[in-house]
């Protein structure tokens, strides 16, 4: 059996050049990267009119050891729209380093549902990343050359915010103590490291609509407080132009495509356990201007990447889904009913049954809270029975929602015609309970406090009991209410695994609390962001990390890469 980088290479792409006029892109917007990647210029869309075409979100399940293939449903979908002749986009997220080498894996499909080159795209693409970072660093060396320099600004080091950043899983550099060696050398205090994907400048980068709105998204970022607690900007610090200079050319969407040769933007990748979790808003309404049809997704389960994509990208870009694919794996369900990675090939009906709450939440959230209409997509695996299968949609069509096979890991887009077929008949029509983008809604709304809408997300999407809010956090909720924050979206950083902020709580837990233990705003972004539990902003390496297998041949061949 082919690997997915063996598959990947052994497709021969087409020109990127022709992949731009199969999307209506004219070449003056067009920047290329190579043969086979480009950049397209926003002005496009400041330029030109489209009608917007139809807007359709991947999302899944809680994430797996067994995996649920939420990227490659999504460029399967695209495809097999395609195969049925509709104009059709892609708009997908960048991958981080930090998984590629670590245990996720990349971020560009699989099987014959991937889009290409996918070792540019998984490993340095067009260095988007390395702006984002760069550009952040900078904001953090102005700081502390400000402190060293008078500290005209009053900043109390005790109280810095901002954290320095790198594309890599370094748990060394979590909490680190720098400004050593004597007065030249800066002034002493604790800092540390978040992955660039966890940072304000990435999701500011992702929810930004032009270098105007990227500036002054940029000049709002809150680096730390005063000695008499009054917050410090980036625009105090005179910062923003700089970093958006840093940012210019990263901001154009890059355009590259499927296996099948479906255009794809792939641009911005924000963590959705940590951060919005959403590719830039510039990619996604560009492929909805040039397409039919865009087909994008949000990171990790329903409960993180499709909250935030409707909660926060939807509500500040005033976008509505037309429909929204649920992707599952009858192998992952099985796992989430508390079967062992190594037994999940066998048929275990029990199991299924004690593992589709899971997916069915996530159905309920689509449906109910949000009132969109839904289609789950199982992501078929060879060991998959029909038994187990009819049991999915037996269980999904209870709910008034169709299920349809998906094989496009296998079969590219003849494998997901159905869900094609599926999708088209909702955008269409919305669903039998009428639902539709017209019936969108939110699950909280922006008038409630901040700690009210945190609770409205534990109680309404992850049915929690309530919430539980440390000391510190009931602190940091008054102050930043006191400073004018409170209207903003709320931003949960949350374990990917559970719906609760217990790892361990696998299909979907009843009688729980959740944890705030930390508040803070990123006003750039236009959020609250709300850490709970344990988890962490700079994720480390494993025992047995991908990077032990990736190398690099004579020639330049990349092996090893999934």
């Amino acid at each position: 059996m082919l690997t997915d980088i063996e598959i990947a290479q052994a497709t021969e792409p087409k020109p990127i050049g022709e992949i731009a006029r199969i999307a209506g892109v004219d070449e003056k917007y067009l920047e290329l990267y190579g043969n086979y990647k480009a950049k397209v210029d926003y002005n496009l869309l400041r330029e030109e009119e489209h009608a917007p075409g139809k807007l359709i979100l991947v999302t899944a399940i809680n994430p797996t050891p067994a995996g649920e293939g939420k990227t490659t449903t999504t460029v399967g979908l695209a495809d097999a729209l395609a195969q049925r002749g509709k104009n059709v986009v892609v708009a997908l997220r960048e991958p981080s380093l930090g998984p590629v080498f670590g245990i996720k894996g990349g971020a560009a499909g699989g099987g014959y549902a991937q889009v290409v080159p996918m070792e540019d795209i998984n490993l340095h693409f067009t260095g988007d990343f390395h702006a984002i970072g760069a550009a952040n660093n900078l904001l953090a060396a102005l700081l502390d050359a400000h402190i060293q320099n008078g500290n005209e600004l009053n900043i109390d080091v005790r109280k810095i915010t901002w954290k320095r950043v790198v594309d890599m899983n370094d748990r060394q550099l979590r909490h680190i103590v720098d400004g050593l060696g004597g007065k030249a050398h800066g002034v002493p205090r604790e800092d540390g490291f978040d992955i660039t994907v966890a940072s304000e400048v990435m999701a500011i980068f992702c929810l930004a609509t032009s270098i105007t709105d990227l500036k002054e998204r940029l000049g709002r970022i809150v680096v730390g407080y005063t000695y008499d607690d009054k917050p410090v900007t980036a625009h105090d610090l005179k910062a923003e132009g700089a970093m958006a200079a840093l940012l210019k050319d990263a901001l154009k969407p890059n355009l590259v495509q499927t296996l099948e040769g479906t255009p794809a933007f792939v641009h911005g990748g924000p963590f959705a356990n940590i951060a919005h979790g959403c590719n830039s808003i510039m990619a996604t309404r560009m492929a909805m201007a040039l397409g039919d049809y865009c087909v994008t997704e949000a990171g990790f389960g329903a409960d993180l990447g499709a909250e935030k994509f409707l909660d926060i990208k939807c509500r500040l870009a005033g976008l509505a889904p037309d429909a929204v694919v649920v992707v599952a794996t009858v192998r992952a369900l099985k796992n989430h009913g508390g079967v062992a990675k190594a037994d999940l090939n066998e048929e275990n009906l029990e199991a299924l049954e004690a593992g589709l709450p899971n997916l069915l939440q996530h159905v309920e959230n689509i449906t109910n809270v949000y009132n969109l209409p839904c289609v789950v997509a199982i992501n078929a695996f060879p060991t998959d029975t029909k038994a187990e299968l009819d049991l999915v949609e037996a269980k999904c069509r209870e709910l008034g929602v169709n299920v349809a096979l998906s094989e496009v890991w296998a079969k590219g887009g003849e494998g997901g015609l159905a869900l094609a077929d599926e999708v088209v008949a909702l955008c269409e029509s919305g669903d039998a309970a009428g639902r539709s983008a017209e019936t969108f809604s939110f699950s909280y709304e922006s008038d409630l406090s901040i700690a009210e809408k945190i609770e409205a997300i534990a109680r309404r999407v992850y049915r929690a009991d309530g919430v539980v809010f440390e000391p510190a956090a009931q602190k940091e909720i008054a102050q930043l209410e006191a400073l004018g924050f409170g209207d903003m979206p709320v931003c949960m950083a949350k374990t990917q695994y559970s719906f609760s902020d217990d790892a361990t709580k696998l299909g979907a837990p009843r009688d729980f609390t959740v944890t705030v233990r930390q508040v803070k705003v990123s006003a750039g972004a236009g959020f609250i962001v709300a850490l709970t539990g344990s988890i962490m902003t700079m994720p480390g390496l494993g025992k047995a990390p991908a990077a032990h297998k990736i190398d690099v041949l004579e020639d330049g061949t990349i092996v090893g890469l999934f």
